[in-house]
């Protein structure tokens, strides 16, 4: 029986982990690298044990690191949470030839979903509709040109290894075959320490569309519906929302089909997604298959009513998936938005520094999964995503008004993020629709550039409401008022 979980990871993730935790009378260590441990983290984590170096690849990446903490600390399990280390098998093989559980599906599941191409391969033997494209072992500039030719323009060029959209590019003729290959193989080297590419058909303005999968170890596979991952930018996921919007039942059923034929074809245990994109014709395709648990992971929970990571852990431990496929209904919308710290009117330019002050917004239908707090150190070593905003209604329209509400109300001074962005993003026309796609932020990028002048008075207003305003003595370190005040303008004087 599972008594005592590592996190070996940091953020808001670890936090989620580690709340649900607590409601199973689990014990929890927080394993991290160093310096990286917020005030949140002290609270929730039962333990802490350091890993070493502020560089990843010496500390979350570091397998024998790793599960000497775990051996150290007691624990009977790992849980990857999501990044780093979650879906790379050595952590998984580590973890068994350790006797610990690790809380995800199998090292070799792993390895065979880890390969774009070798999955591609896998779902066509299983008769998943796969992206035409080229996924052989001849990597040769030749060969992959000529297959681009046979493919036909444009195409999307990618590398076989990860994702996150490291080592993709779209080509559009043949003149930029040459130097998409180069660029996708210096980017996937460097990212993935594997430079072998593959080719797919680039579909224009798809949807993408993402199915949640849950095994067990009893011979059980639910699908627990579709998300809608489609608002993105440079292919990394910003927005997600289940259900998806403008979304048959006939294509559901179908994606839902495809989803458990490529669980059941990798005997699939544990918290998975599989990923695919909806041309605007209805087709769609296999993209990935995620064998780990997602970011958007809490709309889902939201419109079923339960608990994914409890579900992980009791999975991991040896219980049967706790639901049957017929009690599973979608109830409602819910939509999340992945709060940074980037600065969208300079390129999204990564923000570093100390959140000076912090307030979350509450309501029905309002959930805010975050690992910072007042006083966290956003540092330039990890992702810079802060928290992810979630709101529920009755429908999509109500869904959007409590989001935007809750956007009003959330506060995070001290260092500049997404959230401006994020409203211009739910508020507009046709996001409000439903008509998205991954385009959606290149199609509007005009309309989402624009920084509407409301939105420096809504900070203002937090601003008077806590007593931080000019003039006003200030609650918390004196960079409160200077870099805030600073950063509105001659507006905010």
């Amino acid at each position: 029986m599972i008594r005592r979980i590592l996190v070996p990871n940091r953020g808001e993730i670890a936090a989620r982990i580690a709340r649900t935790c607590r409601t199973m009378g689990i014990e929890t260590v927080l394993a991290h690298a160093e310096g990286d441990v917020s005030p949140q983290a002290r609270r929730l984590f039962d333990e802490l044990i350091s890993l070493g170096s502020a560089e990843a690849a010496q500390s979350y990446l570091n397998v024998g690191q790793i599960i000497d903490a775990a051996r150290e600390r007691g624990a009977d399990a790992i849980h990857p949470g999501y990044g780093f280390l979650s879906e790379r098998a050595s952590l998984a093989q580590a973890c068994a030839e350790a006797g610990l559980v690790f809380i995800g599906p199998s090292a070799d599941t792993i390895e065979k979903m880890g390969s774009k191409s070798g999955s591609r391969h896998l779902m066509k033997t299983l008769g998943v509709p796969v992206v035409p494209g080229y996924d052989g072992d001849d990597q040769q500039d030749s060969t992959l040109v000529a297959e681009a030719d046979r493919i036909g323009f444009p195409l999307l060029v990618k590398a076989s290894a990860g994702g996150g959209g490291k080592g993709m590019k779209i080509v559009r003729s043949r003149d930029e075959v040459a130097n998409a290959l180069a660029s996708a193989r210096r980017e996937a080297t460097k990212a993935f320490g594997d430079r072998t590419l593959l080719l797919e058909r680039y579909i224009e303005h798809p949807r993408h569309v993402e199915i949640q999968i849950l095994g067990d170890s009893h011979g059980t596979v639910l699908h627990l519906f579709e998300r809608d991952c489609s608002i993105q930018r440079r292919h990394q996921k910003i927005v997600e929302e289940s259900p998806a919007p403008l979304y048959g039942d006939d294509l559901r059923q179908q994606m839902t089909k495809a989803a458990l034929a490529a669980a059941d074809g990798v005997g699939y245990q544990n918290a998975g997604t599989v990923e695919f994109i909806v041309a605007p014709d209805g087709a769609f395709y296999f993209l990935e298959m995620n064998t780990r648990l997602q970011v958007e992971h809490p709309v889902t929970e939201e419109v079923l009513g339960l608990d994914l990571v409890r579900a992980q852990i009791e999975v991991a431990d040896g219980k049967p998936v706790p639901w049957g496929q017929d009690s599973l209904i979608q109830r409602g919308h819910a939509i999340e938005c992945r709060i940074y710290a980037e600065d969208p009117d300079e390129g999204f330019l990564p923000q570093t520094g100390r959140i000076e002050y912090y307030r979350e917004p509450a309501g029905p239908g309002v959930r805010v999964d975050s690992g910072v707090g007042q006083g966290t150190g956003i540092s330039v070593h990890f992702d810079p995503l802060l928290a992810k905003l979630i709101a529920i209604g009755r429908d999509r329209d109500e869904a959007i008004a409590r989001l935007r509400g809750a956007m009003e109300d959330f506060a995070i001074l001290g260092t500049r993020t997404n959230l401006s962005y994020l409203r211009r993003i739910i508020t507009h026309t046709e996001f409000a629709a439903g008509r998205v796609s991954t385009a959606f932020v290149v199609d509007h990028e005009e309309d989402l550039r624009a920084v509407p002048a409301p939105e420096a008075a809504s900070v203002a207003a937090v601003l008077a409401s806590e007593g931080l305003g000019p003039g006003s003595p200030a609650k918390s370190a004196g960079t409160v008022r200077s870099s805030v005040w600073e950063m509105l303008g001659d507006w905010g004087r």
